[in-house]
């Protein structure tokens, strides 16, 4: 039997179905509603209709600040699941959506419900919730794991302004990345795996200087001012988030090197919760073991100031973790399949596949450090979640059917 559901419907907050759609105009009970910017418009009904299925689309969200390299994150995890993440082709030049055969990634600032002059006027940063629709991401996220296209807004970082929506359809994997996936309870619910991307101050001015200055046309002096302007709301709305991760990968300025201040080598620290269902933490040599491990010699060539690695359990927002930690940086990638043959858990599927995936994206950024190796190995533990629920589901008729 069909099931079919009723959505009341304006132009920015649209939810369709794939498979049926019956769209008629409520005329005994149209309404008007007054956007941000004073216009009138009519809400239009749309009656979208399933003839069941099983099928679910599995949420990945990915939280941390801007310039805090979400974005090459999102491309290593596309890559582990095959095929290259593009714009919708057709679309809106400037959306922030990429999509692939098996993934979509949706940006969150699209559902910024302030543009930047908003904001100015209003005197709120991207960061405060009161800048954001929580209500229609939620509404449209969640529409999505139930397998229904909706019709996302699309906010312009070139223009600073909200362009019409784009159509997204329901991928096997949608993940949502930006500032806040779970910031509100509700979201935050639906995720299946979460992420959260935490870097130090000290680094973090570092990369978004690089990112702003030569890929937007910032100068020094209007980034400076951007993060002072930010640090209030990100210790307020941003950073308590990471409590609620199921991994966290934390980037540190080196131990190493003493008083290191050039911020070249890094500390980089993969927290992975116990406990999370169909996640097994990695871990070096011995589960559950504490070992700190200085790998150069023979089969791994270490430049000064060298690499060190750390695992061990600890707890973290009162949650007990597992830790696994590297200082220092890789001088031929090809040898990292060394460290790999020490470490158990990955879930790859076959021998120095994080090797060759590290090999494949060399020149991204952090490929000879621990954030692009964590990184990769955490792109391959959720294609592995990926694969078990979709196992799980699939066996659940099954057993039905026998009982």
């Amino acid at each position: 039997m069909a099931a079919c559901s009723l959505y009341t419907v304006q132009s920015m907050n649209s939810i369709f179905h794939q498979k049926h759609l019956v769209l008629y105009t409520n005329t005994a009970n149209t309404t008007k509603r007054t956007s941000s910017k004073g216009t009138k418009r009519s809400s239009l009904s749309i009656i979208a209709c399933s003839a069941g299925g099983n099928a679910q689309t599995v949420v990945i969200g990915l939280a941390a600040d801007s310039g805090c390299g979400k974005s090459t994150f999102m491309r290593r995890l596309t890559s582990v699941f095959g095929g290259a993440a593009k714009p919708p082709q057709g679309g809106n030049p400037d959306s922030n959506t990429l999509i692939s055969d098996t993934t979509t990634v949706i940006c969150l600032d699209d559902y910024h419900s302030l543009d930047r002059t908003g904001r100015k006027e209003k005197g709120v940063t991207a960061l405060d919730p009161r800048a954001n629709d929580f209500d229609l991401m939620y509404e449209q996220v969640k529409a999505l794991k139930d397998g229904k296209a909706v019709e996302k807004p699309i906010y312009n970082h070139v223009s600073g302004l909200l362009d019409p929506p784009e159509l997204i359809k329901p991928p096997k994997i949608l993940v949502i990345e930006g500032l806040h996936p779970m910031y509100d309870s509700r979201v935050r619910d639906l995720l299946d795996f979460s992420i959260y991307l935490d870097i130090s101050n000290e680094v973090k001015f570092a990369w978004k200087i690089q990112r702003d200055m030569a890929e937007r046309g910032h100068s020094l002096e209007s980034i400076k001012a951007s993060i002072e302007a930010r640090k209030p709301d990100f210790d307020a709305y941003i950073d308590p988030q990471k409590q609620y991760a199921d991994a966290v990968i934390e980037v540190l300025p080196t131990q190493l090197i003493p008083d290191d201040n050039e911020g070249k080598v890094l500390r980089v620290r993969l927290i992975m919760k116990e406990g999370v269902q169909l996640f097994n933490p990695v871990y070096l040599f011995d589960e559950g073991s504490t070992v700190s491990w200085i790998p150069c010699g023979r089969k791994l060539t270490c430049s000064y100031p060298g690499i060190k690695f750390f695992y061990g359990p600890d707890t973290y927002y009162g949650h007990e973790v597992t830790v696994l930690e590297m200082d220092g940086q890789f001088d031929r990638l090809e040898e990292l399949i060394y460290v790999e043959n020490h470490l158990s858990n990955l879930s790859t599927k076959f021998y120095g596949e994080v090797t060759q995936q590290m090999l494949k994206h060399s020149d991204f950024p952090g490929s000879n450090n621990g954030t692009g190796f964590f990184q990769t190995i955490v792109g391959l533990k959720i294609r592995d979640l990926y694969e078990q629920i979709i196992a799980n589901k699939a066996a659940s008729p099954a057993l039905v059917a026998k009982a």
